[in-house]
């Protein structure tokens, strides 16, 4: 690989990595009950420095303050939280973001009643408006976890990229699905770990690693194509299994952002898990079929193409490994 290419993929790797893996967090919005008529606000919104997305919770007209909002800015969000008295309750009403509908983000939110049953909601661009229910079914549950755990993966650009050089590593189809059942098998397990609470792991430590385990990955391909074979290509379930582990750390840590409900505890993991994997195999899905069109017009079984993706895979990873471990130690 010439010096100017390499060069070039660095300079690539290092504009687009300032986007990092999770720059499209959604906004978030906490409701919870702590006496008859009466409502506890969290409120985050993405945000950077003084600025911040023009986003704005809205609530029914039988509601007013009772705390005025009092806000702070940590972790590339704005956090507010107030007090607010409902008459007659927030059952049956709708909350609405506004500003949500000129941007590309989503918001997730959850209210909790002082019985302890929670809703849980993703509101969109296209539906910004969120109508509370007296008591939320199974079934609002399920597809509301679900829609999260696609939209996680889809979004998680490192996650993606790690399944990608998988991808390039594999040349057999039965080792693809010996790779990709492990690593579902492995994030499964520690999703669920780190969800309920029985593996703690600091997040932009566990992020750090992700970024780093790409970075290994896309070594191990350049190490491939030049006819070095060790036990990462010849076992590729053996790499994915391991990795799978701690990307369903960040998966874990993810769904502790939003929350499990108390009483669908099971549902909602069971329904985050398969969302997470329906995303995965549409990616899946979509990069065999490009490459299978690659095939058509380019000789991709060559070297050039497979070395050239790995280089590309490897800085844009090795650029975020060094952003989030400097963010970490800072």
């Amino acid at each position: 690989m010439s010096l100017r290419l390499l060069l070039f993929l660095l300079l690539v790797s290092i504009s687009v990595g300032r986007a990092q893996g999770h720059e499209l967090r959604p906004a978030y919005v906490e409701i919870t009950e702590t006496a008859a008529e009466a409502y506890d606000v969290l409120w985050k919104v993405p945000g950077r420095g003084e600025y911040r997305l023009s986003l704005y919770l809205r609530f029914p007209q039988n509601c007013r303050e009772l705390v005025p909002p009092a806000s702070t800015m940590a972790d590339s969000a704005w956090t507010s939280r107030w007090r607010v008295h409902c008459a007659g309750g927030l059952a049956g009403r709708t909350i609405t973001i506004d500003g949500l509908a000129g941007t590309y983000t989503d918001a997730l939110a959850r209210i909790t009643r002082a019985d302890g049953t929670m809703q849980t909601a993703r509101l969109t661009p296209d539906f910004p408006d969120l109508v509370i229910a007296a008591a939320p079914t199974a079934a609002d549950t399920a597809r509301t976890y679900f829609l999260l755990g696609v939209q996680h993966i889809l979004l998680g650009l490192d996650h993606l990229l790690f399944i990608l050089a998988l991808l390039l590593l594999i040349r057999r189809p039965r080792s693809l699905v010996e790779t990709i059942t492990a690593f579902t098998v492995a994030h499964s397990i520690s999703l669920a770990s780190a969800a309920l609470g029985l593996v703690v792991a600091p997040q932009p430590l566990v992020e750090a690693l992700v970024a780093l385990s790409i970075v290994l990955v896309a070594s191990e391909i350049v190490r491939r194509e030049r006819g070095q074979e060790d036990l990462a290509s010849t076992y590729p379930w053996i790499v994915a299994f391991l990795f799978g582990l701690l990307h369903g750390l960040g998966f874990g840590g993810a769904l502790q952002e939003v929350g499990l409900p108390q009483r669908d505890v099971p549902l909602a993991l069971l329904s985050f898990n398969l969302g997470v994997e329906a995303g995965q195999l549409l990616f899946v899905a979509a990069v065999l079929l490009a490459i299978a069109s690659l095939r058509l017009l380019l000789d991709f079984h060559s070297q050039r193409p497979r070395l050239l993706m790995a280089y590309a895979i490897g800085s844009l990873s090795a650029t975020w490994f060094i952003q989030r471990i400097a963010g970490f130690s800072g």
